[in-house]
């Protein structure tokens, strides 16, 4: 094999796959100048890449958010390190990307997938970002808002968290605020009325197995109190015997400890009120209600009045109300 590629060559194909300079040079060198074959094999690199670490966890990545007339849009590319993460060509392929969905007026991911940018589709120009860095990639959210008056918010502008906010008329101080808010305080819903009811039933039915264990504890508490033993020492077995080690139980103490614990467990489960249970467990899930949904969380950003974010939206305009909101990050929570 005689060909040596030139570095004309070598930058042509840079420019057109953004492949790294030796991951070039050795395509261009293989396929004897050939650009379709050169940009064959870096492509089939990718996918080598990507099926080697499809096991692996891709927790870092690049949310973008951008809007034009009549259309928003964030997207999702995720990858494993941060450093590559926060490289300018990963986040110029990411926005590379959202350009042409917005373009497309995208509706949904697998849309986003199948465009083509520049001759390749989407997902096989991650595939082969993947081979130039070694890491596992993955077009992982994206989400939409068709219409007017949204705002877009990039959190601290670090690429990690996004949000959108549409209202009903144009205010675009107001939307940026609720952006924020929407950033901060990660609502599920925009209010009570469109809270899923799966995630209602589920509330409830955790807010119940709660409230049962906790006046289940309660009574055990009172029982152990009676009989001169302090609760904190025998909450478990492992401070039972990490206690008698200490010499702050006897063993008697400790087995007395056990006795009126599984006794008060049995009679206070028997005691149980169910009516009690329901009225606690339904201020539990109204509880949930106004810290997730949107329109009855207390708003961060006002003036220390402690408004909720419908009443702070009323005091800037009485006819203004927020018709959707989008969220998206990579941040554990």
């Amino acid at each position: 094999m005689d060909y040596k590629p030139n570095m004309e060559d070598i930058k042509k194909l840079r420019t057109m796959t953004g492949a790294g300079l030796a991951d070039v040079k050795k395509a261009l060198t293989e396929a004897e100048g050939d650009f379709d074959r050169a940009k064959e094999l870096l492509r089939e690199r990718g996918l080598a890449i990507a099926a080697k670490r499809s096991d692996r966890e891709t927790s870092n990545g690049c949310v973008l958010v951008k809007k034009v007339d009549g259309f928003a849009a964030m997207i999702a590319v995720k990858c494993e390190t941060d450093f590559v993460a926060n490289g300018a060509d990963f986040i110029a392929m990411t926005q590379s990307i959202l350009d042409a969905a917005l373009a497309a007026k995208c509706k949904n991911i697998d849309e986003v997938k199948a465009l083509t940018i520049g001759g390749q589709k989407a997902e096989e120009i991650v595939t082969q970002r993947s081979g130039i860095t070694g890491e596992k990639m993955e077009l992982d959210g994206y989400l939409t808002l068709e219409g007017d008056n949204v705002e877009v918010y990039d959190h601290m502008g670090k690429h990690m968290l996004c949000t959108m906010v549409q209202l009903n008329k144009d205010n675009a101080e107001v939307g940026h605020k609720l952006a924020m808010q929407v950033a901060a305080m990660k609502p599920v819903s925009l209010d009570a009325q469109s809270v899923d009811q799966k995630i209602l039933d589920e509330e409830y039915k955790t807010a119940v197995e709660k409230t049962k264990l906790e006046q289940v504890e309660k009574f055990v508490e009172m029982k152990l109190k009676k009989a001169g033993i302090n609760p904190n020492l025998v909450d478990s077995e492992d401070h039972i015997e990490s206690n008698i080690a200490k010499k702050w139980l006897t063993a008697e103490q400790a087995d007395e400890a056990r006795k009126i614990i599984a006794d008060a467990k049995t009679e206070g489960e028997a005691q149980l009120k169910p009516v009690m249970i329901e009225n606690i467990a339904k201020g539990r899930v109204q509880k949930f209600l106004k810290e997730n949904c949107l329109v009855d969380q207390e708003f961060q950003f006002g003036d220390g009045d402690k408004a909720t974010v419908s009443q702070w939206l009323k005091q800037q305009d009485k006819e203004l109300n927020i018709t959707a909101f989008r969220r998206f990050t990579l941040v554990a929570e």
